[in-house]
């Protein structure tokens, strides 16, 4: 199902599709898609604005050890992107003091974010929703952001320029014929983020939900939004598509 132009309805509209959106995502992730032991939950409150999906993993980790899981790993199915940028961390900056965030029933590994207008409504809007998930980023929290809405003079380079810019002010401009953004990135010391610019009327694509610094899932957003938007009602279908035939 191609990307619809939601800019062309308010955001009403796209907040019902949202929320639908976000329960098929986690329907989808805990029927068979995550690895056992973890478990993905909309809606929870983890501090800062609420995100969309949590990906919980039911027992802390050890840190120091890596875990194996049912993912794939990096090193025999790297993630494919448009665009893969790096970017190591730095050593005194390791060395800070960090809060590590503990959900009551599990440590969170992976945040997704559908962007809805109202985090890019305003400058503080925005400078809020950039803060977080720069926050989340280096407290590697892995994280994947959805963005269906072009850049504004606010994200001119689109969502993940605003947000790379926290963690390293590096060049990158958005290809003026993909105004959309699908990207993730993978908190581990050497932060690395997956971008892939689209557009309406493309296809989502399967960019990673990562689990550990060296094991993902592809992350099903086109059949997801698939089966959100065939739930869409009817009614208001005819302001995003043309007429069959037309």
């Amino acid at each position: 199902m191609p990307i619809h132009d939601w800019t062309r309805v308010d955001a009403g509209l796209f907040h019902d599709v949202h929320q639908d959106w976000t329960i098929e995502l986690r329907r989808s992730l805990n029927a068979g898609r995550l690895p056992a032991g973890y478990v993905a939950l909309a809606d929870r409150q983890i501090g800062g604005p609420i995100p969309d999906i949590l990906t919980l993993h039911r027992m802390p980790r050890n840190p120091g050890k890596h875990e194996s899981t049912s993912g794939l790993a990096i090193a025999t199915a790297p993630p494919r992107a448009r665009f893969v940028v790096e970017v190591e961390e730095d050593t005194y900056a390791r060395r800070a003091n960090r809060i590590r965030i503990q959900h009551r029933h599990g440590e969170v590994v992976a945040v997704i974010e559908i962007v809805s207008p109202g985090k890019k409504s305003s400058g503080n809007a925005l400078r809020t929703f950039v803060r977080k998930a720069s926050d989340l980023i280096w407290q590697g929290i892995h994280l994947l952001v959805v963005d269906l809405f072009p850049q504004s003079d606010r994200d001119p380079q689109g969502i993940h320029k605003a947000i790379w810019d926290e963690i390293a002010d590096r060049p990158f401009e958005l290809p003026a014929e993909k105004p959309l953004t699908v990207v993730a990135y993978r908190a581990a010391p050497t932060k690395t983020a997956y971008v892939e610019p689209v557009a309406v009327g493309d296809d989502l694509p399967g960019l990673p939900i990562f689990l550990t610094e060296d094991d993902y899932v592809p992350a099903p957003l086109e059949e997801t939004y698939q089966a959100s938007w065939a739930a869409f009602p009817a009614d208001f279908k005819e302001l995003l598509e043309p007429p069959a035939g037309g």
